[in-house]
């Protein structure tokens, strides 16, 4: 198992699509372009949920996938997401990242079955079993329906290539015991947020770093934040937090990625459509969503 520092600020890359809602392969090579050098991505993390995975049909999944991880050209790692509902699906899909040059890769909580903790432990074991890459878990309660609990997590990163979790609990009590646990582990294990709006604070309590859909628009923003933290000036990653929070929170206005791609496509940068059941935003929130960008100089 390669070994990688997985500190930084993760950018799961959205997917672009053509008018006709076909994958726009040109314009997701030139986003990779965008967010490595403009938005100084840490890592990119094709077919999250910001990429509208849900939508993607298995082969363009893999496409998307192999596109990222050849346009990176190593200048970054590449996290797949492979995650599913489906333990089989996912260890093929992972097998399949593995194959193509990721460098690990990001499992989401199996959704809408609801697995118990000790289905959970058997779900992330078995696909840690079939694949030497790295391992990011990726803990969003609000959209599968399953908490992963502190102690499922702690038992998991016992497993050599469970580095890490995306934390998206969105729950602060949760954040500061899995870091109180954590942090006294021989190995490290990386607590990533995945709630954007709280990066600051899970920073502040340990954290190391975010997987964050708003770094499509602020990521430089959230670079900077990481160095003054690593220097420890924490008024100068404050003030960051601050100045870009009503961007955070307008990116968020609508359902993820729906704003993320809005915004994009203000800026100029490649997005395209959204595949139903997602849908542009309401005239209201665009209206909002402009206004904050405007006031950050984005537009």
């Amino acid at each position: 198992m390669a070994q990688y520092d997985w500190t930084g600020i993760h950018i799961p890359i959205i997917t672009p699509f053509k008018d006709d809602f076909s994958v726009d392969e040109p314009g997701l090579r030139r986003l990779v372009d965008y967010l490595i050098e403009e938005q100084k991505a840490d890592s990119l993390v094709p077919c999250g949920t910001t990429g509208e995975s849900p939508t993607l049909s298995h082969g363009e999944h893999q496409r998307v996938t192999e596109i990222v991880i050849d346009a990176t050209a190593d200048r970054v790692p590449v996290i797949a997401g492979t995650g599913s509902n489906s333990t089989h699906e996912a260890i093929e899909m992972t097998k399949h990242a593995e194959q193509a040059g990721a460098a690990a890769s990001l499992q989401v909580c199996p959704y809408y079955n609801k697995p118990e903790q000790h289905g959970l432990m058997a779900h992330f074991e078995a696909i840690a079993k079939n694949t030497s890459l790295p391992l990011i878990l990726y803990n969003i309660p609000g959209r599968t329906g399953r908490l992963i609990d502190v102690k499922t997590l702690v038992a998991l990163a016992q497993i050599d290539n469970i580095v890490g979790v995306k934390d998206a609990a969105a729950n602060v009590n949760q954040t500061m015991a899995l870091l109180a646990t954590t942090r006294k582990m021989s190995k490290k294990f990386y607590v990533l947020s995945g709630e954007d709006a709280l990066t600051f604070g899970s920073m502040c309590l340990g954290g190391d770093g975010a997987i964050a859909a708003v770094a499509h628009v602020v990521g430089r923003e959230l670079h900077e934040m990481m160095q003054a933290f690593a220097r420890g000036d924490y008024k100068a990653a404050q003030d960051i937090h601050f100045r870009t929070l009503d961007v955070v929170n307008a990116l968020f206005i609508e359902s993820n990625p729906v704003p993320v791609k809005t915004a994009l496509a203000m800026m100029g940068q490649p997005a395209g459509a959204l595949r139903l059941p997602l849908v542009p935003l309401r005239p209201e929130s665009r209206a909002e969503l402009q206004r904050c960008l405007q006031e950050l100089g984005k537009i």
